[in-house]
């Protein structure tokens, strides 16, 4: 069976995501699952894991940043707004188990 996002076709889950997303791999040290979160559930002791480690990827870049590397620092202001973000799927989740429940429905 073959996927398609508009008229290209998706080899791989990840591809289907970032087609239909509109996300590509982003700046070239920086890896977006390990600052957003995975959009599958995640054990406590996976999340404290993963925040560990982008806590200290983001304090390399800044180092390195400091140091007068260019597309470090602007490698570090994109990580630290992707630790503002949600993936898609995961609110999408959240607002359909929330829905039809408190006070308002």
């Amino acid at each position: 069976m073959r996927t398609y996002v508009g008229d290209q076709e998706a080899a791989t889950t990840a591809e289907f995501v970032e087609l239909a997303f509109g996300f590509d791999d982003g700046p070239v040290g920086i890896d977006r699952e390990l600052f957003v979160g995975p959009m599958w559930p995640e054990t406590d002791e996976e999340r404290a894991a993963r925040l560990d480690v982008a806590r200290e990827v983001l304090e390399d870049l800044r180092e390195a940043a400091a140091a007068g590397d260019d597309v470090a620092g602007w490698d570090a202001l994109y990580a630290e707004q992707l630790t503002q973000t949600v993936p898609l799927l995961r609110s999408a989740a959240r607002a359909g188990r929330s829905s039809g429940t408190g006070e308002a429905a």
